[in-house]
């Protein structure tokens, strides 16, 4: 497995990796060099005082991909009444399994108004699996060698459908990995724990949408991925991006760094399109950090996104032609979804979201301790970010909550269920963590609180549960729902947290590693709309006029 740092290169000597917004001048990240390839074939030096990066040519095309995909999305959802001339491209549109791995999270639970959020993961794949790929991404060794998920984003539609949210998650990020069975070989991989990309190639994107399942808690509908032939495609059609610089900028080979993506410009704001958005977006040195360029690309989307709506692109039908046969080519997508006309549907839903309820965000993290070059998420900040994504809480602060907890809490009052000595309850321990081991004794202590509550049937179950960061009750399909949430109620378990889950006979409490003591669930102080922590570096995709801050030794 190769890896990359993820602090990127650019940093002053004993520099910590910069999180701050831009325009605060170039705070460049440390590290130790990464074994990855640099932007030739060659491995990429660190630079003075720097510590290495990863594949800043891989990296920039893992933002395009991002670009492409949500393009794709967007010119999806604007076919109109021409959608019909798009179903000749069914064939051309790739499809793949929802889920390959070991999940067990539900559905979100509806609103008041019976709606639902949508929540797509979009995932940038380094596939060398083709000549055009190779040509395009470099490195012919590495042909035939499992891809890598190198840029993984999700994207949250609230239920109302009024904002949306996107939270990416760094490429080195280590996490657990779910079992997984690849679709097509039926290989078996077993669990793991590794850096997120590496998911991708243990059963394919369903593997990477289980394990963002087991990390966040959230359910996710549906996967879409792009490659690098897929990128450069929606490139093309794209014509033409503004993005900003405060300093004239060249992204070039130094004496003592290699590579660089070539870009260069003067101060200013200028539309790039072609080989200069792709310079733009797999600039790594001149921003100085990984997760500067990460702003760089977010600010690209954002600029995208309102260049769309500018334009005359959605009433355009010979455009919209060009732009969706382009996007279908690009796409390989999750079965369930795998069709010009559900990607309509889709879409239709993605674009009604205005700019400025579109909040773009990375997850908290902090440096892994056993490898400088690797994060972790950063604990109770990236809980705080999934809590929101689970409750369907607003990332910004223009709407309140969509109504699917009061909306779940007033169902469980109407639910019909057995008196508590007849439901039939199994406890199980899932406390452990991936840095805490399980706390012995709590199923059978939620068990016995249980039974002093009048549910008589209550027992732990002692076969093991494996680990869950949020304590859930699950219950079967059929008509036990009212069931398990009686006895959610009865642990102050929240309704939000009532899943039906298949692979259950009875209701089952799953203690999760957010409840490690005490028999009352304790009590989880919710955010507000556009409560998000600080360290997320939110961007509104309203925002005009944001600027990159050039590291001086690339200002020309």
């Amino acid at each position: 497995m190769t890896q990359s740092s993820v602090h990127g290169e650019g940093t002053r000597p004993g520099a910590r990796a910069s999180r701050r917004p831009a325009g605060q001048g170039a705070a460049p990240s440390g590290g130790r060099p990464s074994p990855e390839g640099g932007d030739g074939p060659g491995r990429r030096r660190a630079a003075p005082g720097r510590r290495h990066g990863g594949r800043g040519p891989r990296r920039g095309r893992r933002a395009l991909r991002w670009s492409a995909t949500t393009l794709a999305v967007l010119i999806l959802g604007t076919a109109g009444a021409g959608y019909l001339y798009y179903e000749h491209l069914n064939g051309s549109l790739g499809k793949g399994e929802r889920s390959s791995g070991d999940s067990k999270v539900g559905k979100a639970q509806p609103n008041a108004a019976g709606q639902t959020p949508l929540n797509i993961l979009l995932i940038g794949s380094d596939s060398r699996a083709s000549d055009e790929n190779v040509k395009l991404g470099g490195s012919r060794d590495t042909r035939g060698e499992p891809p890598r998920g190198d840029v993984q984003m999700l994207i949250h539609l609230a239920a109302d459908r009024k904002s949306a949210a996107v939270v990416s998650i760094p490429r080195d990020t280590r996490v657990d990995i779910p079992k997984c069975t690849d679709p097509d070989s039926e290989k078996v991989y077993p669990a793991t724990n590794d850096i997120i990309t590496s998911s991708l190639g243990r059963g394919g994107a369903g593997c990477t949408l289980a394990t963002w399942q087991n990390l966040t808690g959230v359910y996710i509908d549906h996967w879409m991925t792009i490659d690098f032939a897929g990128v450069v495609r929606m490139a093309d059609a794209i014509g033409g991006v503004e993005v900003c610089v405060n300093q004239n900028v060249w992204d070039r080979p130094l004496p003592t760094m290699s590579g660089g993506s070539g870009l260069k410009m003067k101060a200013g704001s200028h539309k790039v399109k072609g080989e200069q958005a792709l310079q733009w977006l797999r600039t790594r040195h001149a921003w100085g950090s990984d997760q500067l360029r990460a702003r760089a690309q977010h600010m690209y989307m954002n600029s995208m996104i309102r260049t769309l709506r500018g334009q005359n692109v959605f009433t355009d039908t010979g455009r919209l032609t060009d732009l969706a046969d382009a996007a279908v080519k690009s796409l390989t997508v999750s079965e369930e979804i795998g069709s010009v006309k559900k990607l309509f549907d889709l879409g239709m839903q993605l674009k009604t979201v205005p700019p400025d309820r579109i909040t773009m965000t990375t997850m908290p993290t902090v440096e892994d301790p056993q490898d400088r070059n690797h994060l972790l998420p950063a604990g109770a900040d990236a809980e705080h970010m999934w809590t929101m994504l689970r409750d369907d809480i607003p990332f910004d602060d223009k709407g309140g909550r969509s109504g699917a907890k009061k909306a779940a809490d007033d169902k469980a009052a109407k639910d019909p269920a057995a008196p508590d000595g007849e439901i039939d309850v199994q406890v199980q321990n899932a406390t452990g963590s991936s840095t805490l081991g399980p706390v012995g004794g709590r199923a059978s202590a939620i068990a016995r609180t249980l039974v002093g509550k009048g549910f008589a049937q209550a027992v732990p179950d002692t076969s093991g549960a494996g680990s869950e960061k949020r304590t859930v009750v699950r219950y079967p399909s059929g008509d036990l729902k009212g069931d398990a949430r009686k006895v959610a109620k009865s642990l102050g378990i929240p309704m939000s947290s009532v899943k039906p889950y298949e692979d259950v006979a009875k209701v089952t409490v799953v203690v999760g590693a957010d409840w490690r003591e005490g028999t009352a669930y304790p009590k989880q102080k919710s955010p507000g709309a556009g409560e998000l922590p600080e360290n997320t570096d939110a961007l509104n995709a309203s925002e005009t006029g944001k600027c990159m801050d050039v590291y001086e030794p690339y200002r020309w």
